[in-house]
């Protein structure tokens, strides 16, 4: 639901479809969201589901909270203190890589895709990549959308995801928030410095 507005050919009366693992030229994406009439696909967006990697085993840290709790006499042995985690890194770089791989088919012909992702990794990417180009005033003309999610407490005092954040960036943001050379962003400005010098009140459309 989150998504549709980014079904810009979409109309009253078509249908929606959710339809999972497509495969793309960069790889494959988990869902397209589908604007249909009549069994034909009018526009689509792309929706990539990301979850965090773990790194170690938490199987030690069962065994001591057993024990803790008198359940189990003493810990299983054989594990020592291995540590365990979220392994923020690994994911948060697979993730942008993978995007990067299939952003240029999206941008190609003017779709969207969109990574759905909890806030905690969103704002762990903020911190350690170059968002600087992605901006959190998410343009619909942008190929590239972040929506981070968090759990919130409801008015029934239950656990809910609550849309949180939304961003938007090109390939080339993508790009630079992994440390690549956009030599394509050098082409963009200089087509924007051409296109500025022969800006004139000649050229201004009027209807």
């Amino acid at each position: 639901m989150d998504c549709i507005h980014l079904l810009t050919l979409h109309e009253p009366g078509n249908e929606l479809h959710v339809i999972p693992e497509v495969g793309i030229p960069g790889g494959s994406v988990d869902y397209f969201l589908a604007s249909v009439r009549d069994k034909k696909v009018i526009d689509f967006v792309g929706i990539e589901l990301q979850t965090l990697d773990t790194t170690g085993t938490v199987w030690p840290e069962r065994q001591r909270l057993l024990t803790d709790l008198n359940i189990l006499e003493e810990p299983e042995e054989g594990y020592g203190n291995k540590p365990y985690g979220m392994n923020w890194k690994m994911t948060a770089k697979t993730i942008l890589v993978q995007l990067h791989h299939k952003i240029g088919t999206f941008e190609h012909l003017s779709k969207h895709l969109v990574l759905v992702i909890q806030d905690h990794l969103l704002n762990y990417m903020k911190k350690e990549f170059s968002f600087s180009n992605i901006t959190s005033t998410p343009k619909v003309g942008d190929p590239m959308h972040f929506h981070s999610y968090k759990l919130a407490i409801g008015d029934d005092q239950n656990y809910h995801i609550k849309l949180n954040e939304r961003l938007s960036t090109d390939s080339i943001g993508l790009a630079e928030a992994m440390g690549l050379q956009a030599e394509a962003k050098i082409e963009l400005e200089l087509i924007f410095k051409l296109l500025e010098r022969k800006i004139s009140d000649n050229t201004l459309l009027t209807i």
